[in-house]
């Protein structure tokens, strides 16, 4: 039996706005009895199948990972983004600003990307011929511009708001992702067959495509592409009869 690959989901967002008890209703199909707070990371894993039905179909390993929000630790948890093939944000529906918060959470995201991709392209030049420094080159830690991850905002406690809709929107649309409005206590809020384990399942597969997008750009940007016809011909000759 082949190994299974996985893709890496980053859960986010303010302390106190629900998301463990979202990864575990998501990751388990049932509600999270007593939560707690979450001191660095945690992470639930669920199984999940790419096009599921198609010719493409693929099971997946998908990791939740449940990044604490205390502001207190915002300088250490960048150790926890890399990889990340997709990102989760989750704010509470009677918290405005926990909403207002998401826009700092993308542009933190947005920070240690851009610092990845600067030390990824490090690491190709130190590696390069004529270059007399050996860094190690760590594909799998590759992580793409912001724009190219996929998002999805999960607005909670939807059973305490007045105002169920409206709020989580304007983040969703800003960054122009899905919503789901929730209560995380309510397995048939992601029940399957209704319009948010739709949302979950399409956003799962394009992490997934992310993910293999990443991978690619990785060693495309290493190597080449190996069958672009601009390639020099110190490494490349093109056959002739």
């Amino acid at each position: 039996m082949s190994a299974i690959d996985r893709v890496r989901i980053l859960v986010l967002g303010d302390s106190g706005v629900g998301k463990t008890s979202f990864v575990h209703l998501a990751a388990h199909n049932e509600p999270l009895r007593s939560p707690s707070w979450t001191v660095g990371s945690s992470v639930e894993v669920k199984l999940h199948e790419y096009k599921e039905g198609m010719k493409e179909q693929k099971t997946f390993f998908v990791e939740f990972w449940d990044i604490g929000g205390s502001h207190s630790h915002r300088n250490a948890r960048s150790v926890f983004y890399n990889p990340c093939h997709g990102a989760i944000l989750v704010h509470d529906l009677t918290n405005g600003k926990s909403e207002k918060n998401l826009h700092k959470w993308v542009r933190e995201i947005g920070k240690n990307s851009r610092e990845r991709k600067s030390s990824t392209s490090l690491n190709i030049l130190s590696n390069s011929p004529g270059i007399g420094i050996d860094i190690e080159f760590d594909q799998e830690s590759y992580i793409g511009n912001t724009s190219t991850i996929p998002y999805l905002v999960i607005g909670t406690k939807v059973d305490q708001s007045d105002d169920r809709k409206t709020r989580s929107e304007s983040v969703a649309t800003s960054l122009g992702c899905d919503e789901i409005v929730m209560d995380c206590r309510q397995t048939r809020y992601l029940a399957a067959g209704t319009s948010n384990a739709v949302k979950l399942s399409r956003f799962y597969d394009r992490a997934i495509e992310t993910r293999a997008k990443s991978h690619k750009d990785s060693f495309t940007e290493r190597f080449g592409d190996p069958i672009s016809p601009t390639l020099s011909t110190k490494f490349y000759s093109p056959h002739q009869d």
